[in-house]
């Protein structure tokens, strides 16, 4: 039962950060599953780019999470006005 709840807090914050991502760009394509699947990409993206600096919270440092997820936000609104 804890690990179901671990899993469902990880992605309240992944879904968060992403949609804190697209507010500052714009928009996550897909609504709410975007920004879930934003938030816990660029949680991937900023860790293995930064690291783990700054706060964390269920285990996703926040500044790395958020850097990683305008980036995948910014590439994924570049490629699909590419392919409009």
């Amino acid at each position: 039962m804890e690990t179901i709840i671990a899993i469902l807090l990880y992605l309240l914050v992944g879904g968060l950060i992403g949609w804190l991502a697209g507010l500052l760009l714009g928009g996550v394509p897909g609504g709410i599953i975007g920004n879930i699947i934003a938030g816990v990409i660029g949680a991937w993206i900023g860790h293995s780019v930064i690291g783990t600096q700054g706060p964390e919270l269920m285990g996703i440092a926040i500044l790395p999470a958020l850097i990683g997820a305008l980036i995948f936000v910014a590439i994924l609104s570049l490629i699909l006005k590419l392919i409009r």
